[in-house]
């Protein structure tokens, strides 16, 4: 058998190893409550994912009036209380991640979880859906400090480091990703089923791929 050419594969969360698009909009429309405003609806939340829960309130409230910084600072809290008794409600895997992970495995890869989610609801979420143990490392939005998350190429070059050095690929379903991982100088596949916030064709990737089944002769021909 050929070897498999990467030795670390790494995962963007939201919209990429996992759907999180019905907690997260629960979360938001709980906060919007709050404020007074009709809720979204979960397809006009799921554009507006990818940048972390703050970044995610912030368009929420554009969307329907917008808000004093001191109102947010208090529906922000209203938010992240609720996402975080509630994230693995509606939270789970995508069809087939589980398989390309085993998958994976059984080539002898290692593989992360790279995400702008705070890292303690990617760690807790993750673990209620018992897929913790799965991954090397788990890179939050604030494992570095300093505002050092995705498209910054700091993210990637960590999980490299965490995941012990190797040729490294990485999956994941926006700009936030496709950018980092060209920072990080790593190739990129892109999901077309998760929350682009362009056309998934425009993002940059080296690959698209439509279901999981796809990703290891992706994998194999960005690595050949």
């Amino acid at each position: 058998m050929t070897p498999f050419p990467f030795a670390i594969v790494g995962f963007d969360l939201d919209g990429t190893a996992v759907d999180s698009s019905p907690d997260l909009t629960d979360a938001v429309n709980h906060a919007l409550a709050q404020a007074g405003r009709a809720p979204l609806h979960i397809d006009e939340v799921k554009p507006m994912i990818g940048g972390g829960v703050r970044r995610l309130l912030k368009r929420s409230l554009e969307e329907t009036g917008g808000c004093e910084p001191e109102e947010f600072d208090r529906l922000y809290g209203a938010l992240l209380d609720y996402y975080d008794a509630n994230l693995a409600v509606g939270t789970r895997p995508y069809p087939g991640f589980v398989e390309a992970l085993d998958a994976l495995a059984a080539r002898g890869v290692t593989c992360a979880i790279v995400t702008n989610k705070f890292a303690r609801f990617a760690e807790k979420l993750l673990a209620e859906l018992g897929l913790r143990e799965r991954f090397a490392c788990v890179i939050g939005g604030d494992t570095l400090g300093n505002g050092l998350r995705k498209p910054d190429r700091a993210p990637l070059d960590a999980m490299v480091r965490a995941c012990g050095g190797g040729r490294a690929a990485f999956v994941g379903d926006s700009t936030f990703d496709t950018e980092a991982a060209r920072n990080a100088g790593l190739p990129c596949v892109a999901v077309s089923f998760g929350f682009p916030n362009q056309p998934v064709e425009t993002l940059g990737a080296d690959a698209v791929i439509d279901r999981y089944a796809e990703l290891i002769p992706a994998l194999e021909r960005l690595g050949g």
